[in-house]
């Protein structure tokens, strides 16, 4: 999710929801850039200046997951770019990177998975 995004109340419950989700399956040390938790590491862009959070970064067995929500954007151009950015960045610190998604927002994921040429699976909850 953009920062733009997640200043709706509905996007905050499904964070929360997908926090709740990951503490289940077993996730430790799980930090979110929502109120009550501790905020993961902000990633800067030189040319920029736009800063990049994560939505939620978590462990499990020694390995860092970096969890990014999709929920339709207002600006899809943004989301792309911040995929593609933390999809390279975990790439090269050995970490995985996962997408979370929920009904509603399943086309949309789906679209923007296949026109980032990622290849991943996404989490439906």
């Amino acid at each position: 999710m953009i920062q733009l995004d997640k200043q709706t109340e509905n996007n905050n419950t499904f964070l929360t929801e997908s926090i709740e989700y990951l503490e289940n399956k077993g996730f430790e040390n799980i930090k979110a850039d929502i109120e009550g938790y501790e905020t993961p590491i902000s990633y800067t862009r030189q040319k920029t200046g736009n800063t990049l959070t994560p939505d939620i970064v978590a462990e499990k067995r020694g390995i860092k997951y970096f969890f990014e929500v999709s929920l339709k954007s207002s600006k899809p151009r943004l989301l792309k770019s911040k995929w593609l950015l933390l999809d390279t960045l975990t790439k090269m610190k050995d970490y995985r990177f996962r997408i979370i998604t929920t009904k509603g927002h399943l086309r949309f994921t789906k679209e923007m998975i296949a026109e980032t040429n990622l290849n991943k699976e996404y989490i439906r909850i």
